[in-house]
């Protein structure tokens, strides 16, 4: 096996997000539920919403976007695969994250459906609610998938939110073939739990198989993955199926099990939380670049929460300080 060039390649949703404070009357009003993440099926349906946010911020975004663009602000080297349209907010995603020092190099698709957004609204208790239309991303197709770039990666890295349209799915499922004849370690996120409510025969299919290396859950979506009320018991039950497991509980922490080693870390102080958009998504960046730096689970798992409280400390799901400093300055 070569040495890899790259530390993760991430594929998943192209994303624009669109963030803009709201107030738990506007979401009840529009009949969403805080904190969720919801599928808007049409542009027009999604250009309504639009015109009811408030000033917004517009960046690129996507679950696994964020956490690349998270391990290049922490001095690693990765890529993204995903799909973008040929229009104005594609040109958004491509020049932010190759901004970011991501690799992007996936070719737009011309015509309809317009590049995907997210509708971000942010409650004034930092909670955000989600309304996404996936629009192209949901059509990236196997013959756009980087061969070269996944086999010389360490970790490939992909998203539930992604195994949702048939397209997509099918290109992950060949990335994963990729990875593994190259001897590379494949990551995935569960996203959401609506995700295993779609696909969790197929999730659970892939760790009964051997397929993932680190899988990533909250604990909301590990007892769904696992089919039962008991966290404790949901955690034994998939640990002894995958080599490496971390769950994030919020203001609990989080915990990680490899191979019988059990490691759990608080989670961060700060001083106020503005946005909890891309937590998890940080959190998965620490660890990811800590496990590729070849820190133990203990140290990997403080990296991700201080990623995590970076993150949740300010609006949007990039960072505002110098991540790989302030690693170095907690860590060592």
């Amino acid at each position: 096996m070569t040495e890899a060039t790259y530390d993760v390649v991430a594929i998943g949703n192209a994303i624009v997000d669109i963030l803009a404070q709201a107030d738990d009357a506007f979401l009840a009003q529009e009949g969403m539920a805080k904190g969720s993440m919801q599928l808007v099926f049409s542009p027009e349906a999604a250009a309504a919403l639009y015109g009811k946010m408030g000033p917004g911020r517009e960046i690129s975004g996507g679950s696994a976007a964020n956490t690349v663009a998270g391990i290049a602000a922490l001095g690693g080297k990765c890529g993204f695969i995903g799909q973008v349209a040929d229009d104005q907010l594609g040109q958004v995603f491509a020049h932010d994250i190759r901004a970011q020092g991501v690799r992007f190099d996936t070719a737009s698709r011309a015509g309809e459906p317009t590049t995907a957004r997210c509708l971000i609204f942010v409650t004034p208790d930092g909670q955000r609610t989600m309304n996404t239309f996936l629009g192209a991303s949901q059509f990236l197709p196997e013959a756009a998938l980087d061969r070269a770039m996944i086999e010389a990666a360490a970790i490939l890295y992909l998203e539930g939110y992604l195994w949702d349209p048939e397209e997509p799915r099918q290109a992950m499922r060949a990335a994963i073939e990729v990875a593994r004849g190259a001897g590379r370690k494949v990551a995935f996120t569960l996203s959401d739990t609506f995700c295993i409510s779609r696909h969790g025969d197929d999730f659970r299919r892939l760790l009964a198989d051997g397929l993932i290396d680190i899988l990533f859950a909250n604990e909301n979506e590990l007892l769904a993955l696992a089919q039962v009320e008991d966290f404790d018991a949901a955690v034994d039950q998939v640990a002894a199926q995958v080599p490496v497991l971390v769950v994030t509980r919020g203001e609990h922490g989080a915990i990680a099990i490899a191979n019988g080693e059990r490691a759990s870390v608080a989670a961060e102080p700060i001083e106020r939380l503005l946005d909890t958009t891309g937590a998890g998504d940080l959190f998965a960046a620490g660890f990811l670049h800590g496990q590729a730096q070849g820190r133990d689970l203990s140290t990997s798992l403080r990296m991700g929460a201080l990623c995590a409280a970076e993150i949740i400390s300010h609006y949007g799901a990039r960072p505002e300080v110098d991540l790989k400093a302030m690693i170095a300055q907690k860590l060592g």
